[in-house]
């Protein structure tokens, strides 16, 4: 089942080592086939307060988002994250297309 990991980034600053995060995350993503679907972009709101910037990235199952997150080459650069924003990050797994909203009462 499709997982995706999930960040909600605030103070973030746009020094040095966010830039040079964003330079090598796609190399980190690339053998788990990770990929951006959603990615900073200022969201129209229609209810409730955000704030922050809203990542998300596709996996094609829990054991590649888990090995992405968990692997030696993301681990090296996520100081980079870390240490210049504050945020929230999760692993969270999909439905299918043919998900209703009543599925989840079952």
């Amino acid at each position: 089942m499709t997982h995706y990991a999930i960040a909600n980034l605030t103070d973030v600053d746009l020094g040095a080592g966010i830039v040079e995060y964003l330079e090598r995350i796609d190399a980190t993503l690339a053998p788990y086939d990770g990929h951006f679907i959603v990615h900073g972009h200022e969201p129209e709101h229609l209810e409730g307060v955000w704030a922050g910037a809203l990542i998300v990235i596709e996996f094609p199952g829990y054991e590649a988002a888990r090995g992405w997150y968990d692997s030696a080459a993301y681990q090296e650069i996520l100081p980079l994250r870390t240490d210049n924003s504050e945020g929230v990050t999760m692993l969270v797994e999909g439905v299918d297309r043919d998900h209703v909203a009543t599925d989840v009462l079952h």
